[in-house]
């Protein structure tokens, strides 16, 4: 069975820094893409970032680009989200999802149900 477990949420101030991790088991991670997604209270939910079992460059969404950077250790079955210069719009539940097919061409607009695997979330508050 596919499992996914996020961790690493919490609350940062405004500039801060926090890096999740999405700890897979029951499946080989590398041979997955892997995308982490967030939802605000009222809002859908959005592709944050992608990375492809290909091992093709990463995608960002806009606004998280240049501050934001996915990675992956398949030696630990993991996935990492480095989150900097964090801004109080980045409060959202962030999860990770896994499928067997390559990322999207834009993460940003990703379906979700396109998605076969999903972890339970882990909140993260950016407030002064």
């Amino acid at each position: 069975q596919l499992q996914l477990v996020e961790s690493g949420g919490g609350l940062v101030q405004p500039g801060g820094s926090l890096k999740l991790a999405c700890v897979a088991s029951g499946f080989t991670l590398e041979y997955y893409s892997i995308a982490w997604f967030r939802q605000a209270p009222g809002k859908e939910r959005e592709g944050v970032s992608c990375i492809s079992s290909s091992g093709s460059v990463p995608d960002y969404a806009g606004s998280v680009k240049g501050r934001f950077t996915i990675s992956r250790d398949n030696a630990k079955n993991t996935v990492y989200l480095q989150m900097n210069n964090m801004r109080p719009e980045d409060t959202a539940v962030y999860y990770c999802a896994a499928r067997d097919q390559l990322c999207p061409w834009i993460i940003e607009v990703a379906t979700p149900t396109a998605w076969d695997s999903w972890g339970q979330g882990t909140q993260v508050t950016v407030v002064s």
